[in-house]
């Protein structure tokens, strides 16, 4: 199945702080806020802190980075075939490093394929319910390419 990836980070290279994945199908969505730097990016503390708790309860997972890990290869474990959709490659790369929980160790994953899609046009600021917030981007990712395919 193909997962909608957005993530929200500290700045350019800087660390992240939520990670959501939205489903094709379904409504079992994937969202998880790790613990804020020390030094927050002046930029990110006004447009991204303030919204990321902004998801549904039952969603709001706070998590230190080993546990989300291991949480998201739980998340996935039940797919044989994962296909994570990103339109922004920082995206991929953060999703990819929170899967390392230490020097050569990585958390129990099976293969996964990821797509890079350039998205000219698309913009979460303008599509997004909650712009900024990894859930709500991820969702507007998703609606924005199953759009362009119907189409």
């Amino acid at each position: 199945m193909r997962y909608f990836l957005d993530t929200e980070f500290n700045g350019f290279g800087g660390d992240l702080l939520s990670l959501a994945l939205v489903p094709e199908f379904g409504d079992q969505e994937y969202y998880v806020a790790l613990p804020l730097p020390d030094l927050i990016d002046p930029w990110v503390a006004t447009h991204v802190v303030p919204y990321l708790h902004n998801v549904p309860d039952a969603l709001d997972n706070r998590l230190d980075a080993v546990a989300a890990a291991h949480e998201l290869a739980a998340y996935l474990g039940a797919d044989r075939d994962p296909l994570i959709v990103a339109d922004w490659p920082e995206d991929i790369a953060l999703f990819c490093r929170l899967l390392l929980t230490g020097p050569a160790e990585i958390v129990d994953v099976g293969n996964i394929r990821f797509e890079f899609r350039r998205s000219p046009g698309f913009s979460t600021a303008r599509n997004s319910r909650v712009p900024h917030n990894a859930l709500h981007d991820a969702r507007a990712l998703r609606d924005f390419v199953l759009a362009g395919e119907e189409g």
